[in-house]
């Protein structure tokens, strides 16, 4: 086996700890942002799989701290999904340069747009694979002045030449091989040009295991360890016990960015760094699923209606605020409310489940509050209701958080390293009824109480966590 390249143990965690007494120094001395002149546009890129709406409460952070909402924008692959082998199409995936393309046109369009000659770049996972691939072999180096990678496994989620050679999360294949070539006299893995960051936890992430259990080869060694995000010639960032969406997502995470582009900390004073607004617009897409996995292109037809709900019980108030059979671009809204009134969101498709999306408040504005309908489980369709809560933008940790579920603890969230992002509830009779679904862990405190719906009817209920 060709394990991929790594960096010495003890360089790693030299850098991680003076990046983590940078973290705390800077933290008791936040001041105000700098004038908006001088702030570049940041360019933020999702994950394998994944859609732009997980970055909303990365985009409320920054607008909170000073920065322009039209210098802030999130890219929405259309197939977010890797290909099985890079080097071959497949329907419905992206290759590695579909991935840069995608992002070189994207990055033209937001300098365009904004006059600004840079940008800064941010991506969680396979968005860090784009970015790198981008800067390297897209004549991205000029057009990129801040690099950040969030939980990218820049030397492979498993390091096996003869498994899957060719696969974009390979590190011992040509892609990451191709990128962590040595560069420069000191041998580094980045390309010259930007400045680099690279965060990622101490050994929370699913992704960056010495056992393959988290890419179904339990008990087989993947030569990747814990460090594997790490990169040569990076200011590499440790956010001890974060996982592998959080490292990305997290306020924490949010904080060591907005320091490692500005040189000062994050001036709000509330601990998830986001400031509420007294008029809330909202507004996104509505995207859909082929045989091959998730899109982000407009599932056109889908009808959306959205209702102000009582946060306590779940139950409507008053007439839907949109009723809406959408168009090409998918959009649903857009819908004006507050940063208190909780939010029932109903999507019916044809081949879904009519899906019940129940959110808590919103605390500011959003146009990437994009929906994806559900299809009911063949185990499901003979209970009576099935509610499901859901953490986008990380995992659920055992015995990390407290994750509770109709009042219960939440069942089959596994012991260990946080991996687990949906947990469900099936009841066998009773409709109408309210659910509650709470989430704790350190800072993030979030009670979403939504109503079931019936099963039988082709209805599922989906309680959404905004953190």
């Amino acid at each position: 086996m060709i394990p991929a390249p790594m960096i010495p143990a003890s360089l790693i965690r030299r850098r991680s700890l003076v990046a983590l007494l940078a973290t705390a120094l800077l933290g008791a001395c936040a001041s105000a942002p700098p004038p908006t002149t001088a702030l570049p546009p940041i360019l933020f890129v999702h994950g394998n799989g994944d859609t732009a709406a997980l970055w909303t409460t990365t985009l409320w952070r920054w607008e909170s701290n000073g920065w322009p909402r039209e210098r802030l924008h999130a890219i929405d692959f259309p197939y977010p999904s890797s290909r099985d082998d890079d080097t071959k199409p497949q329907d419905g995936r992206s290759s590695t340069d579909d991935q840069m393309r995608y992002l070189a046109a994207e990055v033209d369009k937001v300098l365009a747009a904004t006059g600004a000659t840079q940008v800064v770049l941010m991506g969680n996972s396979r968005g860090g694979n784009a970015i790198r691939h981008y800067i390297a072999n897209g004549a991205g180096a000029a057009k990129v002045s801040h690099a950040i990678l969030g939980g990218t496994p820049n030397h492979g989620v498993q390091a096996n030449a003869a498994v899957r050679p060719n696969n974009e999360f390979n590190g011992a294949g040509p892609f990451l091989m191709g990128l962590n070539a040595p560069k420069g006299p000191n041998g580094d893995e980045v390309t010259p040009g930007p400045r680099w960051m690279t965060l990622r936890s101490d050994n929370n992430d699913k992704f960056a295991q010495p056992d393959g259990l988290w890419i179904g080869s339990k008990g087989t060694p993947t030569n990747v360890t814990f460090d594997g995000p790490a990169l040569k010639g990076a200011f590499n960032v440790v956010l001890p016990a974060r996982d592998h969406r959080e490292v990305s997502y997290h306020p924490e995470a949010f904080a060591a960015a907005y320091r490692f582009v500005t040189g000062r900390a994050p001036a709000t004073l509330s601990p998830t760094h986001v400031t509420p607004e007294s008029k809330v617009v909202l507004d996104g897409k509505v995207n859909g699923f082929t045989a091959a996995g998730p899109t982000n292109l407009p599932l056109t037809g889908a009808k959306v209606a959205a209702y102000a709900v009582d946060a306590s019980t779940g139950a409507r108030k008053g007439s839907a605020m949109v009723d809406k059979l959408v168009g090409a671009d998918g959009r649903w809204g857009p819908i004006t409310t507050d940063a208190n009134t909780a939010i029932e969101l109903v999507v019916e498709a044809p081949g879904f489940a009519t899906t019940h999306f129940y959110r808590s408040p919103f605390q500011r504005s959003s146009n990437i509050v994009h929906l994806r309908p559900e299809r009911l489980a063949e185990a499901d369709k003979s209970a009576a209701a099935v509610v499901s809560m859901t953490r986008p933008r990380a995992y659920f940790g055992n015995p990390r958080d407290k994750v509770l579920l109709d009042g219960q603890p939440a069942q089959g969230i596994p012991p260990g390293v946080a991996g687990l992002a949906t947990v469900k509830v099936k009841f066998d009779s009773g409709n109408g009824r309210a659910v509650a679904g709470e989430f704790s862990s350190g800072v993030i405190n979030e009670r979403i109480v939504g109503l079931s719906w019936p099963a039988r009817e082709n209805h599922v209920t989906v309680l959404e966590l905004h953190e």
